[in-house]
Parts: C-alpha cells; sequence; structure tokens
C-alpha cells in the first residue's frame, strides 16, 4: 500500500503462506482501535461457514487495503472487462474468463 510514490517493498514468503487460503465470505467488524476481518469458506453440502483466516489491521491501514482494492479492481475490469454479481438464482451472466 504506497503513498503517492511508488515504493520498491521487497517481500519474503515462505511457501507455506505462498499456497495461500481460498475465502469466498468476508465477515469485518471492528472496535475503536482495530478492523477485522474475517476470512471464511462456504461450501455446499456444508453447514455454516468455515473461518481460515483472521486478518486484524489499525483503521488507517484498513483504509490504505480499500484504496488499494478500489485501484486494483479499476485496473482488472480495464484490462478482463467488469465484474458483475450473480443474479437471483447464483448464475453469472458470463463465462469463466469474464466476458459476456
Amino acid at each position: 500500500m504506497a503513498n503517492q510514490k511508488e515504493q520498491n517493498l521487497k517481500l519474503n514468503i515462505n511457501p507455506e503462506v505462498a499456497k495461500g487460503t481460498y475465502s469466498n465470505l468476508v465477515v469485518v467488524s471492528h472496535n475503536p482501535s482495530e478492523i477485522v476481518l474475517d476470512f471464511a469458506q462456504m461450501l455446499p453440502g456444508l453447514e455454516g461457514a468455515t473461518v481460515r483466516e483472521r486478518v486484524i489491521m489499525s483503521p488507517i491501514h484498513a483504509k490504505r487495503l480499500l484504496m488499494a482494492l478500489n485501484d486494483n479492481i479499476k485496473k482488472y475490469e480495464q484490462q478482463f472487462g467488469a465484474i458483475v454479481e450473480p443474479t437471483a438464482d447464483g448464475t453469472v451472466p458470463y463465462d469463466i474468463l469474464g466476458k459476456a
């Protein structure tokens, strides 16, 4: 999350973390000093959702994350087309590549 200037930041990541964690649900909560993001999975045939990762950050870092996500979504949509919400029946009106 950079300021106005580009920052060259070298990130070190171990192989286990590099695998990532799939999430199709995020629950956001907060108190006066922290924003909490619970990344969870809801899978067919299973009751409820399982929290896979919890990320806790300060409000200023959460705001910077919001700005970075907005910027990246705009760039993604410029490259691949608009991201469309599923319809009420759960279908998505485009193929897996995002093309109508």
